[in-house]
Formats: C-alpha cells, sequence, structure tokens
C-alpha cells in the first residue's frame, strides 16, 4: 500500500511517502517561522517525485492529527481532507505526540514523556512506556512547575520535545534526561498508519476535525476609542 504522511503539528512542516513499511522518500524542513501554509504542497510534490509516484497511486492519507500548532493542524488537516475527497481514499489520523517515541524505544528508559511547547510554561504532553510504547497517561495541556512528574521522580525518564527544553530548567527529576530537538516527523507515522490502514481504521473525512485539545487563542485587538 502507498500512503502519503503529512504531519503539520509543530514547526517541522513534514511529508513522507511510504510503501508498506519501506519509507520511499520524505521532505521536511523546522522553522521558527512555521512555514506549513508556505511549504506543505511544495513538500508533497517533491516527495511524489521521489517516491517516483503520482496522486492517483495512493492507497491512503496518514495524518498527524495534534495536539499542537492550531493554524499548523487547520492547515494540514484541510490539505488530506482534499486529497482523501479527491482520490475518494480513506484518511488515517495518529497522535502527533506518538511519532515523537518511536526512535527511542527500548533504550532503558522506564517512560518516555514527550513535550511540545504550547504557551508561557504550558505544553502538550502524553506518558508513554519506555519499551512497548503504550500509552499510559492520556494527552492532556500541562502547566509545567517544580512538581511536575514529582510521582516518577525514581523512574528514568526522558522528555523529548521542544517543551523538553522549558522542562529541564524546572524540573527536580535526578534519573531524568532531556532531548529537545525532537518534533513530530511524518517518517514516524508509517508504522502505525499501516497497522490503521490493516484493520481498516479510517476517520470520516467529512466530520474529521483535528486533535487540537485547547481552543485557539488568538490575539486581542483593542477596541477604538469613539
Amino acid at each position: 500500500m502507498k500512503i502519503l504522511h503529512i504531519e503539520t503539528s509543530s514547526k517541522n512542516c513534514s511529508v513522507a511517502i511510504s510503501d508498506g513499511l519501506e519509507l520511499l522518500c520524505l521532505c521536511e524542513e523546522i522553522s521558527e517561522n512555521y512555514k506549513q501554509s508556505e511549504s506543505l504542497h511544495t513538500f508533497v510534490e517533491w516527495a511524489l517525485e521521489g517516491a517516483k509516484i503520482s496522486l492517483k497511486d495512493l492507497d491512503a492519507i496518514s495524518l498527524g492529527k495534534g495536539p499542537g500548532s492550531y493554524t499548523g493542524l487547520r492547515i494540514g488537516a484541510s490539505s488530506a481532507k482534499g486529497f482523501c475527497f479527491g482520490l475518494h481514499i480513506p484518511l488515517i489520523a495518529i497522535n502527533s505526540l506518538e511519532t515523537m517515541i518511536e526512535q527511542f524505544l527500548n533504550q532503558g528508559h522506564d517512560f518516555i514523556i514527550p513535550l511540545i511547547d504550547a504557551r508561557r510554561m504550558e505544553v502538550y504532553s502524553a506518558i508513554f512506556e519506555g519499551d512497548s510504547g503504550d500509552m499510559i497517561s492520556e494527552t492532556e495541556a500541562k502547566v509545567l512547575d517544580e512538581n511536575s512528574y514529582q510521582e516518577y521522580q525514581h523512574k528514568k525518564i526522558l522528555f523529548v520535545g521542544d517543551g523538553a527544553l522549558k522542562a529541564k530548567d524546572i524540573l527536580q527529576l535526578p534519573n531524568a534526561d532531556f532531548n529537545e530537538t525532537i518534533y513530530p516527523s511524518a517518517k514516524y507515522l508509517v508504522k502505525k498508519a499501516v497497522e490503521k490502514y490493516n484493520r481498516k481504521d479510517f476517520e470520516d473525512v467529512a466530520y474529521f476535525e483535528p486533535f487540537y485539545l485547547k481552543d485557539f487563542q488568538g490575539v486581542k485587538k483593542k477596541k477604538s476609542e469613539e
């Protein structure tokens, strides 16, 4: 099966093509300015060219559904749904936090905790078992303080993601390691997308919404004086 994978929940605009579990092509770029609107469709074109296939060869679209950047998720979801409608193929959605842990499994950590930077001291987070990758704590928006994750202070924990940078400064966890260079990536959607495809675990394209987790918070404009 040939699947187009889209991940736009963070600063990493990422697109991949796979044939079964084989990664055929990956195009991605990390930008502080969130370039999804500028880069996504160009990356799709490049990925298809690199994989030497066309849109009509695709069997499904997989999407990192969030949590993460509201605008990034909206752009990724709109594109994914457009491809699905136009090509009459199914949509597969995967929690973006799950794409951050695969490369660190079975490396001696009791738990892996991805942290996506949100606002101020807030992060989007979930807790995964370090070997199996099973999610043991549901995804949440969490405000970090010195007492966060204290129940795991005697466990070996790996924090990954851009939210790990601010976590490193305040968490009092002697057995914790931190890797703040990790972002959700389309290449780590492949395995779970294939599993969901084989189970026919598809989304309802018409009603699908990304996993925003929180409502959009824009900048309020001041009322002009009369």
